[in-house]
């Protein structure tokens, strides 16, 4: 069952991003259906946090989409080379929003495995945002701004996790964000093979 409007537009992200774990992330596109279980993800704090795309208020072009009500995708290109996925929360105008990084796949792999150019299974095929994008075909600037809530990426219910279920890290990639980089707001499955490299 689709997740419902309400589970996104939730104030707390960080609480909310620790919720996401262990639900299902599906993609029904070019006719394919292919989903896995959300392994990684990282909470990022809307306007108050300098690791956030909409940090003191910046509006544009790419950022227009978190400024809108949870349940949104915002997909961006990350250095020129992954699309990044990430899930808009929380009401209209606060700019929240939950970067997946790492998914473990439960349905459709020989099609992940295809648009990954892999022949066997591996922890690469998915654990790593620029990775599973790739695996669910979530690649492309069409895939910007899609409701969550539609029939091309939704989340779904999937595994019951407890706090012992859950680790906490700093974020990745993030230097730049002075004391905002401290936050230990990168949340994964204890014991998945399916998370990204520090």
């Amino acid at each position: 069952m689709k997740l419902s409007r309400s589970f996104y537009e939730r104030p707390n992200v960080v609480e909310l991003a620790k919720d996401i774990l262990g639900k299902q992330l599906h993609t029904q596109i070019n006719g394919k259906h292919t989903f896995g279980l959300i392994t990684e993800v990282e909470a990022y704090a809307g306007q108050n946090d300098k690791a956030c795309h909409a940090n003191g208020g910046l509006r544009s072009k790419r950022t227009e989409v978190m400024y809108g009500r949870g349940g949104y995708s915002y997909v961006y290109l990350c250095y020129g080379i992954h699309n990044l996925f990430n899930i808009v929360t929380n009401k209209e105008n606060h700019a929240d929003a939950v970067l997946i990084r790492g998914i473990e796949p439960l349905s459709g792999e020989k099609e992940m495995l295809k648009r990954r150019n892999m022949d066997k299974m591996h922890k690469r095929l998915s654990a790593g945002p620029g990775t599973l994008t790739q695996a669910l075909a979530i690649n492309t600037k069409d895939h910007y701004g899609i409701d969550l809530l539609g029939d091309t990426i939704w989340l779904a219910h999937g595994k019951s996790l407890s706090e012992d279920d859950i680790v906490s890290s700093t974020r990745i990639g993030v230097d730049y964000a002075e004391e905002d980089a401290l936050k230990p707001w990168r949340f994964y499955i204890k014991g998945s093979r399916f998370i990204s490299k520090p």
